[in-house]
């Protein structure tokens, strides 16, 4: 239990602070796993449109701070060379 009332104004922030993180890390859950789905169903054109949108939302994340950067980095970079590799894969017509 905070003792000050600077005690009990940092408790206030950290609360907001976790409810805002805990929605924002859903938020790039959720994007991630619509690239790896379109990804595994073999869609190029939604797997690279689903990327976009978690590009940006991963690197909004990092700059508030939710993620690291370098965390943030890994998992585009991971996730750009699986859409890459679905668009390299594709057979070639005879």
């Amino acid at each position: 239990m905070a003792n000050t009332r600077s005690a009990e104004k940092r408790n206030r922030q950290a609360q907001r602070r976790r409810i805002r993180n805990l929605h924002v890390r859903t938020g790039v859950k959720g994007v991630v796993k619509k690239v790896r789905d379109a990804v595994v169903k073999g869609d190029a054109a939604q797997a690279r449109e689903a990327l976009h949108q978690a590009t940006r939302l991963i690197d909004r994340a990092a700059s508030k701070g939710v993620l690291h950067r370098n965390a943030a980095s890994r998992k585009i970079a991971r996730l750009s060379r699986a859409v890459s590799q679905l668009g390299a894969s594709k057979p070639s017509a005879p």
